[in-house]
């Protein structure tokens, strides 16, 4: 079928059916004109790094019984990267979409990134109350890490669509 010998009603359900831009032409300028952005580029390879030594201490622990301190400082540190970088991020979305959180671009985002927070604080409890053994400490924080590891995720697949919506538009 030809656009030309459609009926309106389909030429209409073909364009809703192209995906949504990521930013608008005003998010986009904002995007590219706030500190927080460079903020948060700066913060997202540095949490991720954080993130790559605290597993490996994590694993080290759980596999050789040694390092249990610095694995759980290790811990603590990755939790406040991530606290910080929450903070920023949402400071960051206030500036682009006018909301602190769960603009629609990235809604689900953030609702996965408080689900991350919820079991990094959760660990953070269990290790200050004494809730936990060491080792369930460890197995609390490696489901953390891979919460984080999905949300890491689907940032990196947003900041790919925001690539490609650039790339349309050039």
């Amino acid at each position: 079928m030809s656009v030309t010998n459609a009926d309106p009603a389909s030429v209409s359900a073909l364009v809703s059916a192209r995906p949504k831009q990521l930013y608008t032409d005003a998010e986009r300028a904002r995007r590219d004109s706030t500190k927080w952005t460079l903020v948060q580029g700066v913060l997202a390879p540095l949490q991720f790094l954080v993130f790559l030594i605290s597993l490996a201490l994590v694993i080290r622990y759980l596999l050789t019984g040694a390092g249990y301190e610095v694995a759980t400082w290790s811990i603590v540190i990755k939790t406040g990267v991530l606290l910080l970088i929450m903070v920023t991020g949402a400071i960051w979305e206030k500036v682009v979409f006018g909301q602190y959180l769960f603009a629609p671009a990235f809604f689900w985002e953030d609702v996965f990134s408080f689900a991350v927070i919820a079991l990094h604080l959760l660990y953070i409890f269990a290790l200050w109350t004494a809730a936990l053994a060491p080792v369930a400490l460890m197995y609390l924080a490696l489901a953390a890490y891979a919460a984080y590891v999905v949300n890491a995720g689907q940032f990196i697949w947003k900041l790919r669509m925001a690539r490609r919506d650039a790339e349309a538009r050039a």
